[in-house]
This record gives C-alpha cells, structure tokens and sequence, in this order.
C-alpha cells in the first residue's frame, strides 16, 4: 500500500532532511510539498542536492487537497505550527516537527514560549513523540509531537536512569553541544561564518532554554516528583550533531547495565562498550544515536554520554519513525542506513 503524504514547510533544514528520508521509504510517495514564500519553484531549485528527485513543484498549503493525503508532516516554525494545524482536517494524521505540541500543560507553553497557546483542545490529544518510549502512543495517535533535538538527547541518556532510580535526581548536570542546523534556516547575525567559526559559546544561560521545559515535564513524569536538572547548552560550528555529556551520582556499573538493559531491543539505540564514549562523526546522517558510560575519579559519580544526529534522530528521522507507526510500517524502513562517513 502506497501512503500519499505533504511536508508543511519544505524549504526548512527538517523539511528537506525528510524528503531524503523519504526517498528510500518503499510505501511512502511525496504527493505535496509547502513552502509559502517558496511556492511556485521546484524542489531542486531551493536544494540542488534534491535534484535527481521527481518531486511536486512547491505550493502554498491553502493549494493541497487534503483529501487526497494520508499523513502531514508539519516542519513550520512555533507558533505558525499550531495556527496551521488547527485549520487541517481532524482526521489527518500529523506528525509535527515544532514545539507547538509538546508540553501537555498549556501554562507551561505560556511560560517557555511567551505567548499563549491558540489550540489547547488538539495539544490534549497530542502524543509526546520520543518513540522508544512512548511507541504504543503513537501508533494510536492523529497527532504526535516531535521533541526538541536537544531534549531528546538528555533524555536517552537519563530516562532509564530515572526510572529505574540509580541515580540522584538532585545531582544531574547537562552539559551539551548542538550543531548549527540547530537554529534552522533563517538568517541570524550570529550564525553568519565568520562570526560562528573557529570558536564555540554556551548560549542561552540558566533557566531560559526552552527545551528545559521538556525535561521538567518529562523527567518528574517518571520520578513521581520534581525534578530540575542543570543545563546548559553551546553552539558548535559544524553542521550536523548533538554531543550530551552528563555528570551524575550514582554507580557507574549499575548505571551502564541499566541502559544496556533498556536499550537491547531497541533498532536505533546502541550502547558502547562500558568506558567508550561516542562520536558525532559516527551518527552523523543516520537515524542512530551512541550512548557510552564512564565511571569517574570520584568514587559513586560516572559520566554518560549521547551522540546524535540533530537533523535526523533528532528531528526529521524521528519523525518518520514515528509515521512509519501511524501507517502501520515497519517502525525502520528507510531508516537504517548506516552514518555518513568520513
């Protein structure tokens, strides 16, 4: 069975991540493609490295039928997501990149985002879309939210820790690099080459990234209680890649064995060997994220480590996992091709 599908926003970094993806998926076929200052151009015209593909000429969303699609990936900015799903038929299957949907309580969205949220009736039926933890969910599911890239980093490494308690929930530390694709497309002073090259910041200090909210909300799901971490992310200059390197009390034996435990029967997680830690390299275009432990000096703390791809398991290849669900596929079909290297 062929699924038609659209992609909302298309001319973005996870819009095209996904029309590569998509590329390789057997039952899935590309049947309209959205970008609103974009429309009329061919795909190749705005990615030539999508060029060799019979795609649809882009459109603005008001021209696709809706009818005629099974499922819509939505790859638009916050704020612009919710407005534009609120509007689409409400038997159509979403799988939403943005961060519209994914805090269950709309005070919190109020809080992290600044503004109020437009359709908290459809963000109740939202699903949290980290799929190796909440598979069942999704294959139910009409809409799913996509997580933060960032967000879902810190959680492969820590959810099993949390729930299964061997760590210190008080004593977490997040520190953790993102690539620039991070920021999306549009142009920003500081993204510009000669100001992001050759050096690395943190950025966004304290309690102001907004991906905190997605921890809070999660994490103290699993303990039963609050559960604040310390976070703080940087700015990279390469392209692609999330290194999450994560200081906790705990031991580093139990902890490794934890998640060699959750982790056996997943297809895109894969645990190192105990004292190894990932690359960014070795995930890099791949729907796969590395997670490597290390015991530390200091008797009773270890260090955990996760690598991902920012692009892809991250955003645009979860997406797809998640959609492979909804549709009934095989959760990994045309996702397992293994990094780009070198």
């Amino acid at each position: 069975m062929t699924h038609k599908i659209a992609i909302l926003g298309a001319s973005g970094y996870t819009g095209a991540e996904l029309v590569r993806l998509i590329a390789g998926h057997p039952n899935i076929e590309i049947a309209a493609l959205s970008a609103d200052r974009k429309a009329g151009l061919e795909m190749a015209e705005v990615f030539p490295f999508l060029r060799h593909m019979d795609l649809p000429t882009l459109c603005t969303i008001d021209e696709i039928d809706f009818s005629q699609i099974d499922l819509c990936f939505c790859a638009l900015p916050h704020k612009t997501s919710q407005e534009v799903i609120s509007a689409l038929p409400r038997d159509l299957k979403i799988v939403d990149l943005s961060a519209d949907f994914r805090l269950r309580n709309p005070d919190a969205y109020k809080t992290w985002y600044g503004n109020g949220h437009s359709a908290p009736e459809i963000q109740k039926e939202a699903v949290y879309g980290l799929t190796e933890f909440y598979r069942d969910d999704i294959r139910n599911a009409r809409l799913v939210a996509g997580t933060g890239c960032n967000a879902a980093t810190g959680q492969f490494a820590l959810r099993p820790l949390i729930t299964t308690g061997v760590i210190e929930l008080d004593e977490i530390i997040l520190d953790l690099k993102c690539a620039v694709s991070g920021a999306g497309r549009s142009l920003k002073e500081n993204l510009l080459h000669a100001e992001l090259s050759e050096g690395y910041n943190a950025y966004a200090l304290g309690s102001t990234h907004r991906h905190l909210g997605e921890f809070d909300q999660e994490f103290s799901a699993l303990a039963g209680r609050p559960v604040k971490i310390q976070f703080t992310p940087h700015l990279l200059p390469v392209n692609r890649g999330i290194l999450a390197t994560t200081y906790v009390k705990g031991d580093a034996e139990d902890i490794y064995e934890t998640l060699l435990t959750a982790y056996r029967d997943e297809p895109f997680i894969v645990v190192l060997p105990f004292g190894q830690a990932p690359s960014t390299h070795d995930v890099r275009g791949s729907n796969y994220c590395h997670i490597g432990v290390a015991s530390d000096r200091q008797p009773g703390r270890a260090t955990i480590f996760a690598a991902l791809d920012n692009l892809c398991k991250g955003s645009s290849g979860q997406a797809l996992q998640n959609a492979n669900l909804m549709l009934g596929e095989d959760e990994t079909t045309a996702l397992t091709a293994p990094a780009l290297f070198p």
